[in-house]
């Protein structure tokens, strides 16, 4: 199959695929995305290269991992108004099943978009810029209070952040996220480092936030039969004033993230959250850290599988092997580092340094 739409219309061939396409142009112009995010989110969407030709500007192509694309020979377009320009996709081997649906709500949310940013001279909804300044250390709070007026969010409804990291895009992985779930009241988005940073409040609890996400990341995987290369933190639901307080969580539970657990709460964290502020270059000089990255990949397999299940058997079962092999292999990490992982004190010293090992290298 050539991309997530021809993965969405095996799902549902009508009604399904559809709703899930207009929702998230919706929420591209529910946040007023720029025409370059709304070119490079629809390329992400469509996995083939998109754009936006206007008569009164440089033309707009990506690719789907946010990359500018070249010359390419469009397999579809629609123009976007008199006068306004047409949007186009690129697909190789000829239209996909949903490109006539995508190319509409492209059109018309360039043209929603157009009218919106003409309409209003101040500065645009979702500027990066802003939302790097609600974020930022030393901005006066009557500065941070004016980003987030304009930015449309409102400061007496809770804000949550998240700090997404992906293959590709991050802003555009957290976008495709994000509209998969429940309505929001506001979503805004900037690309910092090779990070995104989004900023959402919910129109109900901000509770949902994660099980959200999760749920959205659950069915992404079914939906690509793998599981998405895309990482969260999300970070403590805070006024708007305090958003960086919650960015700062919600980076510093990305560095707890893996793809066996990829979206994490700091919340959820508790006080193992404090492991994640030492930096990493002093938990890579760390005694049982060093030990551990000398140990035999397939030893260290063993001691993870250990200490996420918790039993040998389970840990067998995990690794695909038999209790005996891991059960050889774990005797020569007591060995090596003079463990007994029968003890609690010192299974909670490998688990420990296992984290630490982890957090050593982000």
């Amino acid at each position: 199959m050539k991309g997530l739409l021809l993965r969405l219309s095996a799902v549902d061939a009508g009604a399904e695929a559809a709703v899930r396409v207009i929702a998230y142009f919706d929420a591209l112009v529910e946040r007023g995305a720029t025409p370059a995010e709304l070119v490079r989110a629809t390329a992400a969407l469509a996995e083939c290269p998109a754009g936006l030709d206007r008569p009164d500007g440089e033309p707009l192509r990506f690719r789907p991992d946010g990359s500018p694309a070249g010359e390419v020979a469009a397999t579809g377009s629609v123009e976007i108004g008199p006068g306004a320009g047409r949007v186009w996709l690129a697909r190789e081997g000829g239209p996909g099943p949903l490109d006539d649906l995508v190319l509409e709500r492209l059109a018309i949310s360039a043209r929603l978009l157009a009218h919106r940013h003409r309409r209003t001279p101040a500065p645009d909804l979702a500027d990066p810029g802003l939302v790097e300044l609600v974020l930022a250390e030393r901005e006066a709070p009557e500065d941070r209070a004016r980003a987030l007026r304009l930015l449309g969010l409102d400061g007496d409804v809770p804000v949550r952040a998240l700090a997404v990291s992906a293959d590709g895009d991050p802003g555009a992985a957290a976008v495709a996220l994000v509209t998969r779930g429940r309505r929001l009241r506001a979503a805004r988005v900037a690309v910092i480092g090779d990070r995104a940073a989004m900023l959402l409040q919910p129109r109900e609890s901000a509770a949902s936030v994660v099980s959200d996400l999760r749920a959205a990341l659950e069915e992404q995987a079914r939906e690509r039969r793998a599981a998405p290369a895309v990482l969260v933190g999300v970070g403590s639901p805070v006024r708007g004033l305090e958003a960086r307080t919650s960015w700062k969580q919600a980076k510093l539970a990305l560095r707890f993230a893996t793809q066996d657990d990829p979206i994490i709460d700091h919340h959820e964290l508790g006080s193992i959250a404090l492991l994640g502020e030492l930096p990493p270059e002093r938990l890579r000089v760390q005694p049982d850290v060093v030990a551990l990255s000398a140990l035999p990949a397939t030893d260290l397999a063993a001691l993870e599988a250990l200490c996420r299940t918790g039993s040998l058997r389970k840990a067998a079962a995990l690794l695909h092997l038999h209790h005996s092999s891991v059960a050889d292999r774990l005797a020569h990490v007591e060995n090596e580092l003079g463990w007994r992982l029968d003890e609690p004190q010192d299974r909670f010293r490998a688990r420990f340094a296992l984290l630490a090992r982890r957090l050593s290298g982000r």
